[in-house]
């Protein structure tokens, strides 16, 4: 289950509704997404982010994806005390994926291309040597999707108030969504010398059909995928990859249960390594100015702490705000800078944690 699947189930039970009308809302997002796109606000949205915390936000997303790949491996664990603990490393899998994160290491520090690629390969044929990973044979049935695939309630939607609608998903999915096309187009070099990504409206549309066109297939929000960031850190910085990956996802969903023998210890290690490329990214920040190492820190500190790229964005962006503002910056700071950091004020006192 993927980040934004676990934010609409925690919707669905927070506020009572059900799924299809959870599906509705998501739609009604997407639609929303759409008209900011189309007036151009989103655009605006992202060529507000001060320039200083483009660089933090490619490093929280970093250990973000490297905080993940930590769990699913089994090398951290929950602990009612601490939060986090060391996992048990005796174990069959996190040994395994500790091993595989090392192979892999030692053929990025060779220059070897594909490294992430072999090392999930050869991890998976040790995991099945092993028996960390067994195979079932199973059937796949496609025509599951028709039990959820044009479900959705959108009349429910509205009438749960489409103003909780914008604040449930509108607006994690749409900073989320911003926070990734920065992070992972940082890393890309894809910004130009003002900041700004080429074609962003084309990338924005796509992104407010595919939720649309996810809720209407049953699905939670379909938003940019963090995890690109691998494809990105392997040499991946046009469309192409992009595309074949699609095709590929069309014939794993038919081949569901052979990739079921990839285990996470063999997927796990290529996160954590890819995070580690993405925190490179901190050497551009000006860690001796206050005004912009200080906003910095929160947002990398927070997207992974929090598991939310959205609220990284508002840590930072808040402190930003107040402490350039009163260090007598203000008439520096955008406009939009300022109504996004109220948003963000109000978005916390209504919602709180989340």
């Amino acid at each position: 289950m993927g980040l934004n699947a676990y934010f609409t189930y925690a919707v669905v039970k927070g506020m009572g509704i059900g799924w299809e009308t959870a599906l509705g809302a998501v739609f009604l997002s997407g639609v929303a997404f759409l008209i900011l796109t189309v007036t151009g606000l989103r655009q605006l949205i992202v060529s507000a982010i001060p320039t200083e915390l483009y660089a933090a936000v490619a490093a929280g997303i970093g250990l973000f994806i490297a905080f993940i790949g930590l769990k699913n491996a089994g090398l951290i664990a929950a602990h009612p005390a601490t939060l986090v603990t060391m996992g048990n490393l005796r174990t069959p899998s996190t040994a395994l994926a500790l091993c595989s994160l090392l192979l892999m290491a030692v053929l990025i520090a060779w220059r070897v291309r594909a490294a992430i690629l072999l090392g999930i390969a050869g991890a998976t044929v040790a995991a099945m040597v092993t028996g960390v990973s067994k195979w079932t044979p199973a059937s796949q049935d496609v025509t599951a999707i028709a039990q959820t695939a044009m479900h959705l309630d959108i009349a429910g939607a509205l009438r749960i108030g489409f103003a909780e609608i914008i604040f449930a998903f509108l607006f994690v999915d749409l900073f989320d969504n911003i926070g990734t096309l920065v992070g992972v187009g940082t890393k890309a070099g894809v910004f130009d010398a003002a900041h700004r990504i080429p074609r962003i409206q084309r990338i924005l549309f796509t992104d407010s059909l595919a939720t649309m066109f996810g809720a209407l297939m049953g699905t939670s929000t379909v938003v940019s995928y963090i995890e690109s960031a691998a494809g990105v850190a392997s040499g991946g910085r046009t469309g192409i990859p992009a595309i074949v990956t699609g095709i590929l996802f069309l014939i794993a969903a038919l081949l569901a249960p052979f990739f079921g023998v990839i285990p996470a210890a063999a997927t796990a290690p290529a996160l954590i390594l890819v995070g580690s490329l993405m925190v490179s990214h901190t050497r551009e920040i000006s860690w001796q100015e206050p005004r912009t190492a200080i906003p910095a820190f929160l947002t990398i500190l927070t997207i992974p702490l929090t598991f939310s790229i959205a609220n990284g964005l508002a840590f930072g962006f808040v402190s930003y705000t107040v402490i350039n503002a009163c260090s007598g910056r203000r008439r520096e700071i955008n406009w939009l800078v300022y109504l996004l950091t109220a948003i963000f004020l109000l978005r916390f006192a209504w919602l709180g944690a989340g």
